[in-house]
């Protein structure tokens, strides 16, 4: 206790603006990232199911290539690499948005393809006798019963998306743990900092948890 009470909790209150900076560049990475995902992973997971092969194998191959490969890797890869092959550097706030959406519309392309798959060919067929043509039967029968089944899944896919952001800090990303480190390089007060943003992380985190459980519950008792 007498050790614990060595560190100044008050001094982190003038760092305050500062993480706060960080923590908006951190949710602005994570929404438009997510965004970006979210997209990418609806074209993929479906195009993984298409009958058309070239689709399908580049849906694959998308897919396998960004959930085989480490995050941090392809950080370093689109910020540092990738510019060597096109002659032009990525702003790192953009190659930051870049990683999170290429990298959670991988993951999410499975939830959607899983979800689609989850809904019987019976369903599919009751459209199709009631007039619907193939895209009608998509949109109005199987894909919102196939979203109900995904907000779990992407509910654990965003709060990781969103704690990946944290190693956007090695391609210069000025977001939360960017912040954090600067602080605590400067003032070695590394305990209160590091522990402030954890509780920052905390709280988005259970916030979103807390938000995709009333969507859910709402979307199961409309």
């Amino acid at each position: 206790m007498h050790a614990f009470a060595r560190f100044d909790w008050a001094g982190v209150v003038q760092f305050l603006p500062a993480l706060a900076t960080g923590l908006g560049y951190t949710l602005l990475v994570s929404v438009v990232g997510l965004a970006i995902g979210f997209t990418l992973g609806a074209v993929a997971g479906l195009g993984r199911l298409s009958r058309i092969r070239p689709v399908a194998w580049l849906s694959i191959a998308y897919i396998e290539v960004f959930r085989g490969t480490p995050v941090l890797v392809q950080a370093i890869w689109i910020y540092f690499a990738l510019p060597l092959l096109i002659g032009y550097t990525f702003p790192s706030l953009v190659a930051g948005i870049i990683v999170i959406g290429l990298n959670s519309g991988a993951y999410i392309a499975e939830i959607v393809r899983g979800a689609v798959q989850s809904i019987s060919r019976g369903q599919t067929e009751a459209g199709r006798s009631l007039g619907m043509s193939r895209g009608q039967t998509a949109r109005h029968v199987v894909w919102p019963q196939a979203f109900r089944r995904m907000i779990p899944p992407l509910g654990n896919q965003f709060i990781i998306s969103i704690k990946d952001t944290s190693l956007l800090s090695v391609i210069l990303v000025p977001e939360l743990i960017f912040q954090g480190r600067l602080i605590a390089a400067s003032h070695f007060n590394a305990v209160e900092i590091y522990t402030t943003v954890a509780a920052f992380y905390l709280v988005i985190t259970l916030t979103l948890s807390r938000l995709l459980t009333v969507i859910e519950r709402r979307m199961d008792h409309p």
